[in-house]
């Protein structure tokens, strides 16, 4: 039974993208200690515990212990070989010493289960909240719509939502909230749809690009992003293994362009990271030269999983790279 036949079997309630080609690129082990930094529903987490390996678990959502529990009742009571720390996968570095772990896998983005519950507020096609929080602090989208001056909010839109209606847009939602202030998903959505002038046989919804883009600023997911990137060159060890799941251009921008630098194949870098030193020697080696994609058969069981691609490199016994 292949992996994702293995996850559909059990009624997952989260597939794992790339599931196969994530642990095979980690190719883990007994003795192995693996860094799951985004835990979600323990999709990759249990596949790695198969391989023999230990894992220490990341997420910022404190919803997800509950996944971690039979886990743990499998796992942790008997061998020691699993541990959830509910805090950000930037944050690795604040548990773990410098290379000191075989391999660490990130999966980018909201997940599914995130997307099908209502009352967190990521879906345009459910009505609830307008939250978009992983964790359970800081801002909600609702208080980014609802303040932001014009400006900001069609700035937000544009280069996280890539979004080219965004300063129409937000004038649709500065002019709107001045009435009536947001606090539902679908509120939200009707007024942006509007804004573009309906859907018109569009496949896409109109605000999918505007909802992506008040997700990714309400979570810093692309600041999180660049700090767990580095903080993954200094936890692992020479010979460990990074593999990352990205679901969109911005995403796997970042890492494509992290990993080619610290190749030595291009100069990379990224406006969203502080500078860094140039022609160090190579901190890692590139496994691919291209990201790799998922297949026809996962892709008619998890549609969802469409616009993923997993980007996988090897620690290199090179230093760290310093930050400016």
């Amino acid at each position: 039974m292949s992996d994702l036949d293995a996850q559909v079997a059990d009624g997952a309630p989260h597939l794992s993208v790339l599931l196969g080609e994530v642990i095979e690129a980690l190719a883990s082990g007994p003795g192995d200690t693996i860094v799951d930094g985004t835990f979600g529903a323990g999709g990759y987490t249990r596949a790695i515990l198969a391989t023999g390996a230990s894992v220490i678990a990341f997420d910022r959502d404190p919803s997800v212990q509950r996944f971690a529990g039979p886990i743990k009742a499998s796992f942790s009571a008997t061998d020691g070989r699993f541990r959830l720390i509910q805090d950000r996968f930037s944050q690795i570095t604040a548990y773990l010493d410098d290379a000191s772990v075989d391999g660490v896998t990130l999966d980018l983005g909201v997940s599914s289960m995130q997307l099908d519950e209502a009352e967190r507020g990521f879906s345009f096609m459910r009505d609830g909240p307008l939250d978009m929080r992983m964790g359970a602090d800081g801002p909600t989208a609702a208080d980014l719509v609802n303040t932001l001056d014009q400006t900001e909010l069609a700035r937000i839109l544009y280069v996280y939502g890539e979004e080219h209606a965004s300063r129409r847009i937000a004038s649709f939602i500065v002019k709107r909230r001045a009435e009536q202030p947001f606090s539902r998903t679908l509120d939200l959505a009707a007024v942006i749809e509007r804004a573009l002038g309906g859907r018109k046989g569009a496949k896409v919804h109109p605000a999918t690009r505007s909802f992506q883009g008040l997700r990714i600023a309400v979570n810093a997911e692309l600041e999180e992003l660049e700090a767990g990137l580095l903080a993954a060159e200094r936890v692992l060890k020479p010979g460990g293994r990074l593999a990352v799941v990205t679901f969109h251009s911005l995403e796997d921008r970042i890492v494509k362009n992290f990993l080619t630098e610290r190749a030595g194949k291009a100069p990379g870098g990224s406006r969203h990271a502080p500078p860094v030193e140039k022609g160090a020697p190579a901190s890692f080696q590139l496994t691919s030269s291209k990201a790799i994609a998922p297949g026809e058969a996962e892709l008619a069981v998890n549609p969802r999983a469409r616009s993923s691609k997993l980007r996988a490199a090897v620690r290199t016994t090179a230093p760290v790279w310093s930050v400016a």
